[in-house]
């Protein structure tokens, strides 16, 4: 069965394989925090369906509390070890969710498909102030196509050796503000992630979509063109790598190159 991949917006993208919906960080807010969505319209309700929600770590725009509760009840939540202490406010969603703490190493089946939790080089606690308590995380979907999504994360040692061989990589290249701290890929950083992840296609995420309040004019080029800035590298520095750069909402289905 040919692989589906949507980006809805941020880090919020569902992977489709094997009859499979599997919804990555989910975030179907306008407006949160001093955060504003600048580009694309809001996901449909029927991005809020799937079969498995992964969430990479417990910042907000990753965990956000209110998209969750736009899953239906019975969906399969996959959170990072230690995630319900951490976090008192998923308790109302765990009650009517499934929800399973992973760490690095653990595999969840689901159908036709299995997880894997992978690692991830980001600061993982509930910020402002929450305890290091949890790590940050990636995920492989092996199902007909192997497809790594990075959460976010920097660059990390055996990145390679983790992840392993994918057919499709999901990598952030960007943020919501004009800094990028440690623990995160910029357009530069993830076309080098490609060069030792070397999978078939990549998708660039986590840019141009929100963008906090009052700062449209401060150095703009940092929030509209990350995508395209990583396309170019990874012609550089991986060209056998094919990126699909896409609009929001949008969908790929990559041919199947196993």
């Amino acid at each position: 069965m040919a692989l589906e991949v949507t980006w809805w917006g941020h880090a919020t993208c569902t992977v489709e394989d094997s009859g499979v919906r599997v919804l990555t960080d989910p975030l179907f807010a306008r407006r949160f925090a001093h955060l504003r969505r600048r580009r694309g319209d809001l996901p449909p309700a029927q991005a809020a369906v799937a079969d498995v929600v992964l969430v990479s770590h417990l910042h907000s725009d990753h965990l956000h509390l209110p998209s969750l509760a736009k899953l239906a009840d019975g969906t399969r939540l996959l959170v990072p070890r230690g995630t319900p202490r951490a976090v008192p406010g998923l308790r109302r969603a765990a009650a009517r969710l499934a929800v399973t703490e992973v760490a690095p190493g653990d595999e969840v089946k689901a159908g036709d498909v299995v997880i894997r939790v992978v690692p991830a080089l980001h600061d993982g606690r509930r910020l402002p102030m929450g305890p290091h308590r949890c790590p940050a995380l990636g995920y492989v979907v092996h199902g007909s196509h192997d497809t790594y999504f990075a959460g976010d994360t920097g660059l990390f040692d055996d990145m390679a050796g983790e992840v392993g061989r994918v057919d499709m990589a999901l990598l952030p290249v960007g943020g919501w503000g004009p800094y990028l701290g440690p623990g995160h890929l910029d357009a530069t950083r993830a076309a080098e992630a490609l060069v030792a992840l070397r999978p078939r296609a990549a998708i660039p995420i986590h840019y141009g979509t929100y963008w906090p309040v009052g700062m449209d004019a401060v150095r703009p080029h940092e929030f509209h063109t990350p995508g395209e800035e990583f396309a170019r590298k990874a012609s550089i520095l991986a060209p056998e790598v094919t990126v699909h750069r896409l609009e929001h909402c949008r969908s790929v289905r990559p041919e199947a190159a196993r």
